[in-house]
């Protein structure tokens, strides 16, 4: 395949992030990479994409210019290219959480415990685990873990809200919590054990490393997992999917369901939107 889709985030003190705009971006448009960066006091947080080489090139110059430590990432395939501009851009948050919340100060890390892709079956198996997708209702539609409870929020930010009035730390001795590429877990386990809940896990590489390593014939994943760029989802091996698309009136994940609806109309609304332009 032509593309390599590199997905990484990196939590680091990072107070020089506005100047290193301009040269991040610059480096980005000489090797032809394409896609976003997110840049803030807390670190970076990226999705992008371009040749084998570039990519090696791009992740090289951040781990000795930016980060000054190597970058863990995730890869994938895709045979056109899945953004159409490079851009990096500034935040006050590489993932807004809506609550005070500092995964990584300095040497201090408090997170969730780190559960790899080969461990995550037997963890969420435990009946005393309570499993949570941190991810939003359009993510959660294309696919999520057998078991797992959806907290059907519109956006990351409202996740606290949903804590706060359907769990308690006396009761829900455990949790184990997952989101694509594992950045939003990291702030949420983390703003979970502020809370007074003990034992969190966090799927480490998050679902798309599980469907990257996990073989799916032992696989406890159901449906595809939706992707920010123009595959829409993957499945197994990371396949991009063949059956997902987006509704071109609210941007809703869609499967070939939706499509069948009598309240889908290619480019006018999907069952999701439908009741919005009554």
């Amino acid at each position: 395949m032509s593309f390599v889709i590199a997905t990484f985030y990196h939590f680091f003190d990072f107070p020089g992030f506005a100047a290193a705009q301009q040269p991040m971006q610059e480096k980005l448009r000489s090797l032809g990479i394409k896609g976003t960066i997110l840049i803030a006091p807390e670190g970076l947080n990226a999705t992008i994409a371009g040749s084998r080489e570039a990519i090696d090139q791009y992740l090289a110059y951040l781990g000795q210019d930016i980060t000054h430590a190597p970058i863990e990432h995730k890869e994938s395939y895709s045979d056109t290219q899945p953004f159409v501009r490079s851009k990096v851009r500034l935040k006050k948050e590489i993932i807004g959480l809506g609550q005070p919340v500092a995964p990584q100060h300095g040497e201090h890390i408090k997170t969730g415990i780190h559960v790899a892709a080969k461990d995550w079956n037997h963890i969420i198996s435990d009946p005393e685990v309570m499993v949570l997708d941190s991810r939003n209702k359009y993510e959660v539609h294309l696919g999520t873990f057998e078991g797992a409870v959806n907290p059907d929020i519109h956006i990351f930010k409202d996740l606290p809200e949903y804590v706060k009035t359907h769990l308690d730390p006396a009761k829900h001795k455990k949790i184990a919590t997952f989101c694509t590429g594992g950045i939003r877990c990291e702030k949420f386990s983390s703003w979970l054990l502020d809370q007074g809940f003990e034992e969190v896990y966090q799927l480490k590489g998050g679902i798309l490393k599980y469907l990257e390593e996990v073989p799916e014939p032992e696989s406890k994943w159901q449906g595809e997992c939706y992707v920010f760029d123009g595959r829409v989802a993957v499945g197994h091996g990371l396949t991009p999917s063949e059956t997902a698309s987006i509704c071109q009136a609210c941007g809703h994940a869609l499967t070939p369901e939706d499509r069948a609806h009598p309240d889908y109309i290619e480019e006018t609304n999907c069952p999701h939107c439908e009741h919005k332009w009554r």
